[in-house]
């Protein structure tokens, strides 16, 4: 907790108003909370307060979009993103930063201690020279010398040569899918998933530039987020309030109200390996983080809306976890369990991991963050379930 000192002002200290970036960083903590809600809020403030939006806006961290209406700039972006992964990703941590681990090894960028006679096609800028020149002294000390005048040529041999070895490195095209149904409003749950997700674009493009990486929102339907609607993005208010619920919807021709607070994870996986179908990388992840079991499913073009939630539902959705698994792309579950009602979700979860042979990992919000920046920087490709 941030620690403050109050005194009387006499009238003899220096006041000094907050800086662009102080007033930015309160901002973006609201921001990420309550996402569009504060920056439309922007637009209805006092004298004083609209000065200093003004300044947000001088220093690059909010502009106007082409509606006219504030946006975060993209300098705002790059600052809560990297402040996400600094506070997410501490000091003890920071040793585990590097490539995606392989269990192959090969012409690759990391450069090991130990080395290998050398194979025909191995890099010649992978050279081990100071072994390489101690192979040849020791097989020429064993030859017998020549009677010739002046000191001998050291003359280099195939099987002198070493070489380093490298360690193989795979790209990975990421997708992060983000539960944004109503319950994610409660205990501070969507406001954690948004900050890891900030946190991981951060740590993509500083650290893994050859990976791809997406984030998809799911709710009743499923759509992308770039990183600008991600910030405004916020979890779907609650518009009916049904003990039970059983709705068909045509996609093809919907009505003109649908309530959007539902979980449809199958439409999030399915939007995640039709993007994932269209990335060259060799390694292939979903990053599922949700708080609830499913309650919305699609069968052809319509769409289904259950609750409470029905084994309908979810033998759709885990039908489309097996299709993923049959595409070659491994799930990783990060089921939040703040409510007092998660049976039923981590039962869901179990499904989900053994059919994917994936992670399952049970948390609170504010463990999310360390878990599944800890689950990216491994890369495992066979990884054990947690619980």
């Amino acid at each position: 907790m941030p620690q403050f000192e109050f005194s009387k002002w006499d009238g003899s200290q220096e006041f000094r108003s907050l800086s662009a970036d102080a007033v930015f960083d309160k901002i973006a903590e609201h921001l990420l909370e309550y996402g569009d809600y504060v920056l439309r809020q922007l637009e209805h403030l006092d004298e004083d307060s609209a000065d200093l939006v003004k300044l947000l806006v001088k220093e690059g961290f909010l502009e106007k979009d082409e509606e006219g209406k504030f946006a975060v700039a993209p300098r705002g972006v790059r600052r809560m993103e990297n402040k996400a992964l600094e506070e997410l990703f501490t000091t003890a941590k920071k040793d585990a930063l590097g490539k995606h681990a392989s269990d192959f090894k090969g012409a690759g960028q990391v450069r090991h201690d130990d080395s290998k006679p050398y194979e025909f096609g191995d890099p010649v800028a992978n050279l081990n020279l100071h072994e390489t020149l101690k192979n040849a002294m020791h097989r020429e000390a064993r030859a017998p010398v020549a009677d010739a005048p002046g000191s001998p040529a050291l003359k280099l041999i195939e099987d002198d040569f070493v070489v380093h070895e490298t360690e193989y490195q795979t790209s990975c095209a990421t997708v992060v899918l983000l539960d944004m149904s109503g319950s994610m409003a409660r205990y501070g749950k969507y406001y954690h998933a948004k900050k890891t997700a900030l946190a991981l674009q951060s740590l993509v493009r500083s650290r893994f530039p050859e990976d791809s990486l997406k984030m998809i929102g799911f709710y009743t339907y499923a759509s992308p987020l770039t990183e600008r609607t991600l910030l405004q993005s916020a979890p779907k208010p609650v518009s009916i309030f049904d003990s039970r619920v059983f709705l068909r919807v045509n996609l093809d021709a919907p009505p003109d109200f649908v309530p959007e607070h539902f979980t449809n994870i199958q439409a999030g996986l399915k939007f995640a390996r039709e993007h994932l179908r269209r990335q060259p990388a060799a390694n292939k992840q979903i990053i599922c983080i949700t708080d609830g079991e499913p309650t919305a499913h699609l069968e052809g073009r319509e769409l289904v809306l259950v609750y409470p939630p029905s084994e309908r539902t979810a033998r759709h959705t885990l039908q489309e976890v097996q299709a993923c698994v049959n595409a070659g792309i491994q799930i990783s579950t990060f089921a939040l369990i703040e409510d007092y009602f998660y049976l039923g979700l981590m039962n869901f979860v179990d499904q989900m991991s053994r059919i994917g042979r994936g992670l399952a990992i049970y948390c609170n919000a504010g463990e999310l963050g360390g878990f599944v920046l800890d689950s990216f920087v491994r890369g495992r490709r066979s990884r054990k379930r947690l619980g």
